[in-house]
């Protein structure tokens, strides 16, 4: 070659671009970008906090707006506010991705922030049920983050880095899975449990699931405010590219996920690979069975909390909403710990598939031996109670983890996009339907204690059983298909 030749591969960068601008400032930069991946950081955590906060005491606060005519019927009500939420979500993810994808990350990152300042503030406010539920919804359908925020993560950095920007994301999630719970249940009803600094004619003391609602906000509106020094990463200088949108997926267990659909891909493209999604069996009964398992994970979700703060004569644990926050955090540290260093060794040895069945099968007694858990007391019940809930979600999270490398290895790689599309829009509606269904069947139990057959809470955990029991059948063959090799 030539001396004066030039490289026949040359990058281009596009003026005016805001895209093209910042690849141009990684290639200048070779470092580790920390600032940017700090804003990650703290933007997705402030997409999962509201998640969870409120389950400690959803129960207190249903029954405190006075909804609920009797102390059974407060399940049925707690439900569907469980439910508003999610059901934003899956109605609206899709639209935030074209957005993101016409307009920039950026922007439905700002909107998303503003809209959980707003609404996660006024939740805290909610002086009646409709109210509640009204502004869970809007919380859900304008808070748009976690889809871009993960393409952002990739986007933000150098070639090198983008692993480390996608592990920062499901680390900060699962961060905001466990912190969520704890700043619940340790900040609601501040006037009872620490008297010495809310009064009961304070702010705090009139709105007593306030502070925590409060809090998060105010948490977002300071990652907010650092907003105007993200750059954008979205290119914009009109080159010619294959038609595609950042779809956000509902989190399963304690995760989330970014997927992003080629929309060419649902018809299959060019060559050997001239596939419709929905004809591949493997994929399809993977979602399904994804679905059907997430359907248990979000109405156990909703459940647990119902049935320990419930009183004892109604079968439950008769535990404050600072009991169940100390709970679900211990329980999601856990989980953490177990994806980092048990997971994979255990996958690599049993497979993912028996790894599903025998997560599936072990959860069956586990979940029956739930109302007998009410007969404990003191110390006894402490340790009982934590264990079985650790165990519980890491059977949940092995399940659901191998569902979804079933599904990648279903597909080629340029259609794992609009597959994980297609299965995240099945668990969004699934897991819309959970907490409606979850509280419905709580409330009708508590009714019915005195029943010959599975009697209150029996029942509940019977049909909790019952989801379960058709998931762990459907992980076997004729119904589920799926290859040995993973598909490239």
């Amino acid at each position: 070659m030539a001396e004066n030749e030039e490289p026949l591969l040359k990058r281009v960068y596009y003026e005016g671009c805001p895209g093209c601008e910042l690849d141009q400032w990684n290639d200048n930069n070779r470092g580790m970008p920390y600032r940017f991946f700090i804003h990650v950081w703290f933007i997705t955590l402030c997409a999962a906090l509201p998640i969870s906060s409120l389950f400690p005491f959803l129960y207190f606060m249903m029954r405190d707006l006075h909804v609920a005519k009797r102390l059974e019927d407060i399940g049925f009500y707690a439900g569907f506010v469980g439910s508003s939420f999610m059901l934003g979500r899956a109605l609206t993810s899709v639209f935030w991705g074209i957005i993101a994808d016409r307009y920039g990350r950026k922007p439905v990152i700002v909107i998303g922030l503003i809209a959980l300042v707003i609404f996660n503030t006024l939740f805290g406010l909610s002086t009646s049920y409709w109210m509640a539920i009204v502004t869970r919804f809007l919380l859900g359908s304008l808070n748009g983050l976690l889809g871009p925020i993960k393409a952002y993560a990739v986007e933000v950095a150098g070639t090198e880095y983008q692993a480390v920007g996608i592990s920062l994301v499901s680390t900060a999630w699962g961060m905001g899975l466990v912190v969520g719970p704890s700043i619940g249940g340790l900040l609601a009803q501040p006037a009872d449990k620490f008297p010495n600094l809310f009064s009961k004619g304070s702010l705090f003391g009139r709105f007593p699931y306030f502070l925590p609602c409060l809090f998060i906000s105010l948490f977002a509106a300071v990652t907010l405010s650092t907003c105007p020094w993200l750059p954008e990463t979205l290119h914009k200088h009109h080159q010619s590219k294959p038609a595609t949108m950042i779809v956000e997926g509902l989190e399963g267990s304690f995760h989330g996920t970014e997927v992003k659909i080629d929309l060419e891909g649902l018809e299959g493209s060019d060559g050997d690979s001239n596939e419709n999604l929905f004809m591949n069996w493997p994929l399809m009964s993977s979602v399904i069975v994804y679905c059907v398992f997430s359907l248990h994970d979000m109405a156990y979700t909703e459940i647990f909390p119902l049935w320990a703060e419930s009183g004892r004569t109604y079968g439950g644990l008769g535990l404050s909403s600072q009991d169940v926050g100390e709970v679900l955090a211990i329980s999601g540290f856990s989980l953490l710990v177990f994806q980092l260093f048990a997971y994979p060794p255990v996958e690599k040895l049993v497979g993912h598939v028996n790894l599903c069945r025998v997560a599936a099968l072990l959860a069956l007694p586990l979940i029956a031996a739930y109302p007998f858990i009410a007969r404990l007391s003191g110390l006894e019940l402490t340790i009982i109670l934590n264990c079985a809930s650790v165990v519980k979600n890491v059977l949940s999270v092995s399940i659901i983890t191998g569902l979804f490398i079933l599904q990648n290895n279903a597909v080629e790689q340029h259609q794992r996009g609009a597959a994980n599309g297609i299965s995240m829009t099945g668990q969004s509606i699934f897991k819309a339907i959970g907490p409606a269904a979850a509280g419905a069947i709580f409330s009708w139990a508590q009714k019915h204690r005195n029943s010959s057959f599975l009697p209150g809470n029996h029942m509940v955990f019977f049909i909790l059983n019952l989801v379960e029991f058709v998931g762990f059948v459907m992980t076997f063959k004729p119904f589920l298909a799926y290859s040995t090799q993973r598909r490239r």
